[in-house]
């Protein structure tokens, strides 16, 4: 009886391991991450993308905005036009900010009315919890906008620009 040879099963074993993996990172490359760099980099109001991190039922996108975006016009755009790459995935931003210490400050003294705002599900509580969290400084503009997935907040002074997305359905934990 023949005696198997370690040596070409070990180098076939590796070549095909080679081949399969090599072609899934092909094919996530050219198929799914290209095309969705390729719709965040047409969208207005996005400055620079980096390339999209697709992992499981996620996809992960880091975008650096112009001061002057609207956030939910940048999402909806990407969503809208990247829908047949991400498919059924969720899209996550991950917003570059350039923040500051006053923009920071407001959105720390506005969360717990927003938190309550999002536990209760009355969103038009959150531009009233924002207008009010800001009015003790005057060149602060804030703006709020919502769709069906998200509420975005926008805070702008004249030297920087904080995004906060909040998402609308919220994850709850269920004890049974």
């Amino acid at each position: 009886m023949m005696r198997p040879r370690v040596i070409p099963i070990v180098i076939t074993a590796a070549i095909s391991a080679g081949v399969l993996f090599g072609g899934w990172a092909i094919y996530n490359q050219v198929a799914l991450a290209a095309p969705l760099e390729q719709v965040a980099k047409n969208v207005n109001g996005v400055i620079a993308s980096d390339k999209p991190v697709i992992a499981g039922d996620k996809v992960t996108l880091s975008l650096e905005l112009a001061d002057d975006a609207s956030l939910r016009d940048v999402y909806e755009h990407i969503e809208a036009n990247g829908k047949k790459v991400f498919d059924e995935r969720q899209l996550i931003l991950n917003i570059k900010q350039n923040t500051d210490k006053e923009l920071d400050e407001i959105w720390f003294a506005a969360m717990f009315d927003i938190a309550e705002a999002m536990e209760n599900k009355t969103y038009s509580g959150i531009p009233a919890a924002m207008n009010k969290a800001a009015a003790a400084n005057k060149d602060v503009e804030v703006t709020t906008e919502m769709d069906d997935v998200n509420v975005y907040v926008t805070l702008r002074n004249s030297d920087a620009v904080k995004y906060v997305v909040l998402p609308r359905m919220s994850v709850q934990l269920e004890a049974w």
